[in-house]
């Protein structure tokens, strides 16, 4: 599986939990700095966010990716738009959260959100 983190470094004990979460390796890691000028347009800036994970058209519909996704709300939202267009689905993302009384902060692993079931499932709400 490839990992697309678009946030704070994943540590080693987060990957240890996606593995556990997914069954499967991490094949590949990729850190990508998701810093934008608020200042410039958004919609380049989050094309050459989705280049920079250097992944082949074959790749972005063929191989399997988990995102974490940038913090910044309108990056993040974006962002999704733009790989839901390579992917030709949702990604999976992970959600991160504090660990409870860890001095310094950590974060830990919480779930990970399986964006198209949540989109395929919402498709059938809208007709009740």
């Amino acid at each position: 599986m490839i990992v697309l983190n678009y946030a704070h470094p994943i540590t080693t004990a987060q990957q240890e939990q996606i593995v556990a979460l997914t069954g499967q390796s991490i094949a590949q890691l990729i850190d990508i700095n998701s810093q934008i000028d608020q200042q410039q347009p958004l919609e380049p800036q989050i094309i050459a966010l989705a280049d920079a994970a250097g992944l082949t058209p074959q790749q972005w519909q063929s191989e399997e990716i988990l995102v974490n996704l940038p913090s910044l709300n309108f990056s993040a939202a974006a962002l999704l738009a733009e790989l839901h267009g390579r992917m030709g689905y949702f990604p999976p993302v992970l959600r991160l959260r504090p660990i409870a009384g860890a001095l310094p902060p950590r974060f830990e692993v919480a779930e990970i959100l399986n964006l198209q079931v949540l989109r395929d499932e919402a498709r059938a709400r809208r007709t009740r």
